[in-house]
């Protein structure tokens, strides 16, 4: 099953900023590990044999919402969801106000707020819940999403600009926002738990898009590709303890296969082809994930270096990860003339988007 937007004419979303922002507790590889040692290497005999991947997962430090110490104990969903909610509106408003900063655009200039996240569940959902820190106006257009996972920052500034499109004139902030530190679980002695726990992290991304030409990026196309009986993939369990990862068949393999063909349908859809791609801006979602995306692509090993630089800083943090990518490369200075962004998430779907520079 594939879906695209067609950007055919004059292109009219611009995007005009990208910023991220993650909780202060910064830890090292090393400390979860050790951490994670001491919660499971005493009642699981397997874990031993899998605590490697804390070392080959190709992270340094991580951001999470609680200090270390906070997971060492057990928790329930209304104490973890209690966490999500705290955090998650605190990093809404950093990135949001630094996204909103870096644009040049006030708070009360936005007609549409965009919000992602599937790591923990808010009703009110975050954007109301902060409106007024923010300084949203009353007839702000609200979208809240969840369900998307890795794959939400690259849907969410599709949503986003097709958004900005139906309503010329308009400007709309996208914020992704994951908290998945907070799915760790004590009581889970399963090889998914713990590859969650040496992989997954916190943060938050946000962007602002306007439905003018004005800006340095235009979003040109945007699409999914969802491969049928691929629910178990990945995704979360629900029950009384919280959200519990589900990891049922491995990601790499399935990315060398399929990926391509997905992405080049996306593309076919926007009448553009892979080689019409000057760069592309993955999700990092582990080490052997992007080796599988550069074998799948056919790049030279170690292309993605902005990916892996993401990922050693700040772990997988789902959704806004692929938004930290886009940030560092934007850093460098005038961006190439076009870049794929894309992520895989639950469903199992890969999505894409197109951003293309301005001529002028």
């Amino acid at each position: 099953m594939r879906s695209a937007d067609r950007r055919n004419g004059s292109m009219t979303t611009s995007l005009l900023s990208v910023a991220t922002a993650v909780p202060e507790n910064a830890v090292t590889q090393k400390t979860i590990a050790e951490a994670a040692g001491q919660a499971f290497g005493g009642r699981y005999s397997e874990f031993g044999r899998l605590s490697r991947v804390f070392e080959t997962a190709g992270i340094d430090q991580r951001h999470l919402a609680r200090p270390v110490e906070w997971y060492l104990r057990p928790r329930d969903w209304a104490e973890r969801n209690g966490a999500y909610v705290e955090t998650a509106r605190d990093l809404f408003v950093a990135a949001a106000e630094r996204a909103l900063a870096r644009a040049g655009v006030a708070a009360a200039e936005i007609d549409t707020v965009v919000t992602i996240s599937s790591t923990g569940l808010a009703t009110p959902s975050l954007e109301a819940q902060v409106a007024g820190r923010m300084g949203f106006r009353s007839d702000i257009e609200r979208v809240p999403v969840f369900g998307l996972g890795c794959a939400g920052g690259v849907s969410g500034l599709s949503i986003a600009a097709r958004l900005a499109e139906a309503r010329p004139g308009s400007t709309i902030l996208m914020v992704a926002v994951e908290l998945c530190s907070l799915a760790f679980r004590l009581d889970e002695l399963t090889k998914a738990n713990i590859v969650a726990t040496a992989l997954f992290a916190d943060g938050a991304a946000a962007c602002v898009l306007k439905s003018d030409d004005m800006g340095a990026l235009h979003v040109e196309a945007a699409g999914r590709h969802t491969w049928p009986d691929t629910l178990s993939i990945m995704g979360w369990r629900v029950d009384p303890e919280g959200l519990g990862v589900i990891f049922d068949r491995a990601i790499p393999p399935f990315v060398e296969e399929k990926l391509k063909p997905a992405l080049e349908g996306i593309l076919a859809a926007a009448d553009l082809t892979l080689g019409d791609i000057d760069r592309l801006v993955c999700h990092p979602g582990g080490t052997k994930v992007l080796e599988a995306l550069e074998t799948a692509l056919a790049l030279p090993s170690g292309r993605l270096d902005h990916e892996r630089a993401v990922l050693a800083d700040y772990g997988n943090m789902s959704a806004p990860t692929v938004l930290f990518v886009l940030e560092r490369l934007l850093a460098e200075g005038e961006p190439p003339a076009r870049l794929l962004l894309t992520a895989l998430g639950p469903g199992f779907t890969a999505s894409g988007v197109t951003l293309k520079r301005s001529p002028h």
